[in-house]
């Protein structure tokens, strides 16, 4: 058992931190809306920091699970300085390939160990501890961390050096939005073809369709809920990271430009917290406007 500090508990991180505390590890938590640390405190029967130093003073491992590129760097510099030497630093947060190479030097300056560590798997994988997580940094800081990652992770591997873990994060990020989209225009398209789009779904996710986001988001999308999962808004930021670093390394991804446009209207329609699935909301609102303008009549191109 480890001594630990968790840094951000937001949807996911408080649900991996407590599953620290389950594990018999010896947790502190730190939140910047102190609120949410003093009730995660009072629920797992751990102290509460009130500062990033507060939290990592002794922690062999540290974990931080914050939203964007300033806030990783503004948590991870507020607790380096308290951090012992040859301790790891491990970031869940999904950031930049760039954000994870600078703080992966400054951490090395300091004496300390870095992991990048995004994670995929959702607010149900954290729930059930079943995450994966691809993690960028050297291999020693990835032995000391791995043992404790299987608190809540079924998957965890090294995939290279500092800002491996982002990049891996990056194409997770294309792969679901390509998907989700391409899932959200076939039942979109089966609505519009008369045929049932659950019975479609059950029959052709027997064949070579079939796709974790069929599986999990098709009855949603059809059902029209979309208040869950990964909001839209954080799925923009993503792709916004994908896309720099796509022009960045001379990739054309044009499929992920597209679907980022996409999840902008979305977010003008107001869906910010809507889970990503809710691609499907825009094409019903086209239909909607395109038959309100023929008078009710059922839309047609042909």
């Amino acid at each position: 058992m480890r001594k630990v500090a968790f840094l951000g508990l937001g949807v996911m991180g408080r649900l991996m931190a407590g599953h620290l505390v389950r594990a018999g590890h010896e947790v502190r938590v730190f939140n910047r809306t102190r609120g949410k640390a003093d009730a995660f405190a009072a629920e797992h029967g751990v102290p509460a920091a009130a500062s990033p130093a507060e939290a990592v003073t002794g922690a062999e491992l540290v974990f931080a699970c914050v939203g964007r590129d300033e806030d990783s760097l503004e948590v991870a510099r507020a607790a380096f300085p308290a951090m012992g030497r040859g301790a790891v630093y491990v970031d869940h947060t999904t950031a930049s390939a760039g954000c994870a190479r600078t703080l992966a030097a400054e951490a090395g300056a300091s004496g300390l160990l870095w992991l990048d560590a995004p994670v995929s798997g959702g607010e149900a994988g954290a729930q059930k501890g079943i995450l994966t997580v691809m993690a960028g940094g050297s291999e020693d800081a990835f032995a000391r961390a791995e043992p404790v990652l299987a608190a809540y992770a079924r998957s965890v591997r090294l995939m290279g050096p500092a800002g491996a873990g982002q990049l891996t994060k990056m194409v997770n990020q294309l792969c679901i939005a390509g998907l989700l989209q391409s899932l959200a225009e076939g039942l979109h398209f089966a609505r519009r073809a008369g045929l049932d789009p659950l019975a479609v779904v059950d029959v052709i996710s027997k064949g070579a369709a079939q796709s974790w986001q069929m599986e999990n988001r098709a009855q949603t999308m059809v059902e029209g809920r979309f208040d869950f999962g990964f909001a839209v808004e954080w799925m923009v930021k993503d792709l916004g990271i994908c896309l720099a670093e796509g022009r960045r390394l001379g990739a054309h991804l044009p499929v992920a430009a597209l679907v980022d446009q996409f999840y902008g209207e979305l977010l003008a329609m107001g869906h910010h917290r809507s889970d990503t699935s809710s691609l499907i909301a825009r094409l019903e609102a086209f239909d909607a406007s395109a038959s309100a303008a023929s008078g009710g009549r059922p839309h047609r191109k042909d």
